[in-house]
């Protein structure tokens, strides 16, 4: 990737096959004061985050950009040791959460699914989010909804959405929901439709973390 000197733009193209993308960074932020100051003023598609940055860290800038009034959707970079902040992010507001140590070409796959709208997780991200939620309950984090709010929030859902809802926890794709419960593809996304409003999600991320509120899935899954 190369930065045109000067301008703060560069234009990254991308073949999928016979599909093309063409990404344009727009800005670059050292710390996350910058980040939302940059995506006020760019109004980006898309921030990608990093979580360990000098002064306000990348937890709290997400937050800020995604309760603001920008439409920008928040990708998250980390590393494996930064696993204790992957619940936190997502709570932030992330739509989704990736590692930094993935071939480029993933990276920017991962940029290109959060920019179309959908959520994503890293393979093995959910199976560790889970894990460490799961350790210790008891663990003071700010972030978490009281157990009696998701209790009520879930009690509000029919069998077949509580099915989904398990199943998207578990990772699963709509395609491989659709298949896990012979139903068709439409008929999975009207279900996540419709736990999304009823939950009132923003993406299937914040419906992961429901799911393992609410002790729909484990770290066996």
């Amino acid at each position: 990737m190369v930065r045109h000197a000067g301008t703060g733009r560069c234009r990254v193209t991308v073949r999928y096959g016979e599909e093309e993308l063409v990404l344009e960074v727009v800005g670059e932020a050292a710390d996350g004061l910058e980040a939302i100051r940059l995506t006020g003023e760019l109004r980006p598609d898309i921030v990608v985050m990093d979580i360990r940055m000098p002064g306000m860290d990348g937890i709290e800038a997400t937050r800020r950009i995604t309760s603001g009034p920008t439409t920008a959707r928040v990708l998250v970079l980390t590393t494996f040791d930064e696993d204790e902040h992957v619940y936190g992010a997502l709570r932030a507001g992330a739509s989704g959460f990736t590692v930094k140590d993935m071939a480029l070409d993933d990276i920017l796959a991962a940029v290109r699914v959060v920019a179309a709208g959908d959520a994503l997780l890293a393979p093995g991200v959910t199976r560790r989010l889970i894990a460490d939620f799961a350790a210790d309950r008891s663990a003071p984090v700010a972030s978490r909804r009281p157990p009696a709010a998701v209790e009520a929030a879930v009690e509000g859902i029919t069998g077949r959405e509580r099915e989904v809802l398990t199943l998207v926890g578990r990772g699963r794709s709509t395609t491989e929901i659709a298949q896990d419960l012979f139903i068709t593809v439409a008929t999975a996304k009207s279900h996540v439709s419709r736990l999304l409003t009823k939950l009132g999600a923003r993406d299937r991320v914040q419906l992961v973390i429901t799911a393992y509120e609410a002790g729909l899935v484990s770290p066996s899954g």
